[in-house]
């Protein structure tokens, strides 16, 4: 009698399909310290938040909840710069068991990711203050009336929108002179892919090794007015000193979200193998030295298997001066042998990101999905992302954001960013 050999693929989504089945979703808090400075900014005295996760179960990820006070001691308004507060980390880092820094990047980064990932604006409602109207006609329904932010309510009172404290928020301006506002900012850093796909989840049943997850406050959350408020959290309203506008004090709370209680079989713990011989990984850097009508290339690190990108492009890295896609002839993904798989101008990324999202990304802000179809630098090498711009002023600089997925094995034979 014959008998066919499972393969490797076959057995974890065995386990995937038992995982779901009968593992319990926990979610529970690890963390929370408060900080402060007597004088001068948050990161001066604490520059970096070391959070160990606890060795229990199979880390999908962690909630994380920042809740920091704005005191602008200058003379000048404060005004919320594109990515707000998101930027209240300028670095977000995840080590693993295997001294694998599978995350590294900034905090603007992550907020597009998690944005990309709910296609919405993370956190966000579809309305402020959702009261709806009693429509006059069909017609009416049809056309939209009864999703009116402004309208008034049903007999009984319904309100749906935004009613809870706690969530996403911050001031949209700040006055001088020692006015405060208060930031809260929440941040999902994911270590599997999904709820339901465990490709880069940690199994940490260990008791020799340790894993770190670590966030830096950002050194600059306030710039001057007139200068790159790109990494910032606001920037002056007016010509004048910033400098004593800071992050004074910051709440940080993490939460670990894990499935415990996982299935056992005749061999033990029914673990996906090859999900966890895989890492997600996030990563983020910056390149400049761009010329405008001239190609400048983001060469994708080897070994990896790239399902997004990220890209800002700063036409003036004084002013931090960011197009509306005119300050670009196109955008290209180029292979080594100088073809391009596509080439497109920036309006046509534009609107597929407007047709994936249902809104735009901050002014200069582009993704390019490549979930169904990722970049396999594995499979071709030396992949290129090409940027050709119309307008490259003093100090222009790109920033990239890569998400992707590595096998642990090759990492070794791989660098992670692109030198600049």
């Amino acid at each position: 009698m014959s008998t066919q050999q499972v393969s490797p693929a076959q057995l974890n989504q065995i386990a995937r399909a038992a995982i779901r089945a009968r593992a319990v979703k926990m979610t529970q808090q690890i963390f929370s310290n408060t900080y402060s400075a007597a004088s001068g900014n948050i990161s001066q005295v604490q520059p970096n938040v070391i959070v160990n996760p606890r060795n229990v179960g199979l880390i999908l990820g962690f909630w994380v909840k920042v809740v920091a006070t704005i005191t602008n001691g200058s003379g000048v308004t404060i005004n919320g710069s594109d990515f707000g507060p998101s930027n209240v980390f300028s670095q977000i880092q995840f080590t693993d068991l295997n001294n694998n820094i599978r995350i590294q990047t900034t905090g603007w980064h992550l907020n597009v990711l998690n944005s990309i990932k709910a296609r919405r604006p993370f956190g966000s409602t579809l309305y402020s203050s959702y009261q709806p109207l009693i429509p006059s006609s069909e017609n009416a329904i049809l056309s939209g009336e009864g999703a009116s932010v402004t309208g008034g309510t049903l007999p009984y009172g319904m309100s749906y929108g935004s009613n809870f404290a706690g969530n996403i928020s911050a001031p949209s301006s700040i006055a001088g002179n020692g006015g405060t506002g208060t930031v809260t900012m929440w941040y999902w850093v994911p270590l599997a892919y999904s709820d339901h796909d465990y490709r880069g989840a940690v199994y940490a049943n260990v008791v020799n090794a340790t894993m770190q997850l670590q966030f830096a406050f950002n050194p600059v959350p306030v710039v001057a007015n007139g200068t790159d408020a790109t990494q910032a959290m606001y920037f002056g309203a007016s010509v004048g000193s910033v400098a004593s506008a800071v992050i004074s004090s910051a709440t940080v709370t993490v939460y670990q979200t894990y499935l415990d209680q996982l299935p056992v079989g005749a061999g033990g713990v029914l673990l996906p193998l090859l999900d966890l011989a895989t890492i997600y990984e996030m990563k983020q850097t910056q390149l400049s030295a761009i010329n405008a009508g001239q190609d400048f290339p983001y060469q994708y690190a080897n070994f990896r298997d790239f399902i997004s990108t990220t890209a800002i492009y700063v036409n003036n890295g004084i002013t931090g001066k960011k197009g509306d896609g005119t300050d670009i002839n196109y955008w290209a993904l180029q292979s080594a042998n100088f073809t391009n798989l596509w080439k497109k101008e920036p309006g046509l990324i534009s609107l597929e990101t407007r047709n994936h999202l249902q809104f735009d990304l901050p002014p200069g802000t582009y993704y390019f999905g490549s979930r169904e179809k990722p970049i396999s630098t594995t499979q071709y090498g030396n992949m290129e992302l090409i940027l050709n711009p119309v307008t490259a002023g003093t100090g222009a600089y790109l920033l990239i954001g890569t998400e992707d997925f590595a096998l642990v094995q090759t990492l070794s034979m791989a660098g992670s960013l692109a030198a600049s």
